[in-house]
């Protein structure tokens, strides 16, 4: 199992739509989650920030990530998530959300 943590910013007027949203995901993007072996994935925010953390239990994360990306409903969610976000100018080249460097974990 890896662990990743990603941020990104939302745009203020967008906020309460993005909280909206996430209050009633649909479940086809749920179970797409699922079985791109994406577990305990949850999102925090603060401060006009995103924090995304999940844990990612496959095999080739590449392959499941473009699975996802592939996915008309997915693609769907995204056309009115995406609009509420501003990726950070730091991200790397094809990243929506900046990934993060993890620097310590405990169980």
């Amino acid at each position: 199992m890896r662990r990743y943590g990603s941020l990104i910013k939302v745009k203020p007027e967008k906020l309460e739509e993005y909280k909206d949203l996430h209050a009633d995901v649909w479940p086809e993007v749920l179970k797409m989650i699922r079985v791109c072996n994406i577990r305990n994935y949850s999102i925090y925010y603060k401060d006009g920030f995103l924090f995304s953390y999940f844990e990612y239990i496959g095999e080739d994360y590449d392959r499941d990530m473009q699975k996802m990306a592939v996915d008309p409903v997915t693609q769907d969610w995204w056309k009115l998530t995406d609009p509420c976000q501003e990726p950070l100018e730091t991200r790397k080249p094809g990243e929506q959300w900046a990934s993060m460097e993890e620097l310590f974990h405990t169980d």
